[in-house]
């Protein structure tokens, strides 16, 4: 069977796709979002979604902070896709599926990747950052990024797949020692950010 992920169409996007990086978003712009994908949203096939640029594949992706430090993953060579081998990431998150489908898709889907990336004991509190656009690749073109934030406060936070990540806090230092390793949208979130 056939993966459906949610998508919105570029002209839905609120305050539009004209941008490069992370576009901050405030005050009510989460809710303003969600109205969005509740009444334009829909499912496509996924080999659909990936060679329609008139259509964004929402994408949550959280990053952890701990004080000065972000969680840093590395990938390893035994996941399923080569290219991602040895590369690095600053955000979990996944593409929205039916199984999110709902009253509002884009939180349900966010806290089940949370669930299924990360084991932490605790309940995230979840802080919109902004959009993360990035059309200069086929890949970026199809995607679009809700970047959130959770602060770890000095609690515990792990990869689940041990097989396929390792995973640590990392200071601002670390980052930039990983920053050839990094993935596309890791360097623009950790530029936002900071790092």
């Amino acid at each position: 069977m056939t993966e459906r992920v949610l998508v919105l169409p570029r002209a839905s996007v609120p305050g539009g796709t004209d941008f490069n990086g992370v576009r901050p978003m405030r005050g009510d712009s989460l809710g303003v979002l969600r109205a969005a994908v509740r009444a334009h949203g829909r499912y496509l096939e996924r080999p659909t979604a990936e060679e329609d640029p008139g259509h964004k594949q929402l994408i949550p992706y959280v990053v952890v902070r701990d004080g000065d430090a972000v969680f840093l993953m590395h990938r390893t060579d035994a996941g399923g896709d080569p290219r991602l081998h040895g590369k690095a990431s600053i955000g979990v998150g996944g593409h929205l599926n039916p199984v999110d489908e709902g009253e509002d898709a884009l939180m349900a889907g966010l806290r089940r990747e949370w669930a299924e990336e990360l084991v932490a004991d605790w309940e995230p509190e979840f802080r919109l950052v902004g959009l993360l656009n990035d059309d200069s690749n086929a890949v970026g073109a199809v995607h679009l990024g809700i970047v959130f934030e959770v602060d770890a406060a000095g609690r515990s936070v792990d990869v689940r797949e041990h097989d396929k990540l390792v995973g640590a806090f990392a200071d601002a230092g670390a980052v930039r020692a990983a920053w050839d390793q990094l993935e596309t949208w890791s360097r623009l979130v950790a530029e936002d950010l900071g790092f």
